[in-house]
């Protein structure tokens, strides 16, 4: 599941470089020149992180970064600071304005890619291209494959046919696993929060889930928590 990583950068070569980069690590990049013009871009795709320069025109990175935390809505994306300021009292005053990162520049196109895969591993597991492996299942974001390994079918690898809503689902619930999560989160997360469906259509996406699952006896593994939501578990208590 590729992550969407927002450039606030309004030097035109630093932020060609950046999306050039990024891009060729498979992230969905999408740049802008300026606040104002973010707030737009987070209005129309809530981003999965956001690189955000400090010394942009008009509001600057760290006033931008404030307003970020301020909103409920983007409260919990992840932001690295980008800076020529080296100072210790910048980088202090960069990650008390709510920054999770912070990156001087000038920075390699190495160090950027490994700073913004080591913020999304703790904050959207889900982006990681890690294989997630539990009870057999095998879920491999890199090549779009769900698997599974039956002991009753002589431990022979089973690949199973998920469409590609279902498989994002199944990724999301893995890399979260024992966790529950509401209808209204799982269409956040899953579909997007500037898509408007029906908390519904996440029960028809569960029971195709299941439907797959089944086949190789591993429904049990998606749980309905009453009044609560859906987590994906390899223990059975509290279930359905």
């Amino acid at each position: 599941m590729s992550a969407t990583v927002l450039v606030v950068e309004d030097e035109p070569a630093i932020q060609e470089l950046i999306a050039y980069n990024l891009r060729n690590a498979n992230y969905i990049v999408v740049c802008v020149n300026s606040a104002e013009q973010a707030v737009v871009k987070i209005n129309e795709i809530l981003p999965d992180l956001i690189l955000l320069d400090w010394m942009l025109l008009g509001k600057s990175g760290i006033e931008f970064a404030r307003s970020l935390r301020r909103d409920p809505r983007t409260r919990s994306i992840p932001v690295i600071m980008l800076t020529a300021r080296v100072e210790e009292g910048d980088k202090v005053s960069g990650l008390e304005a709510g920054a999770d990162d912070y990156i001087t520049k000038p920075f390699s196109p190495r160090e950027l890619i490994a700073r913004i895969k080591a913020v999304l591993r703790r904050s959207l597991p889900e982006a990681s291209d890690e294989i997630l492996n539990a009870e057999g299942v095998r879920l491999n974001p890199m090549t779009h494959r769900v698997t599974v390994i039956n002991q009753e079918d002589g431990f022979r690898e089973k690949e199973l046919l998920v469409s590609p809503t279902e498989f994002r689902l199944l990724h999301f619930l893995m890399a979260h696993a024992e966790r529950v999560h509401t209808r209204a989160q799982l269409l956040d997360r899953v579909w997007g929060d500037h898509v408007f469906v029906e908390d519904r259509t996440v029960d028809v996406h569960i029971r195709r889930l299941r439907k797959v699952l089944e086949v190789a006896g591993k429904a049990d593994l998606i749980q309905t928590v009453r009044g609560a939501g859906y987590r994906f578990s390899t223990r059975n208590e509290d279930a359905f």
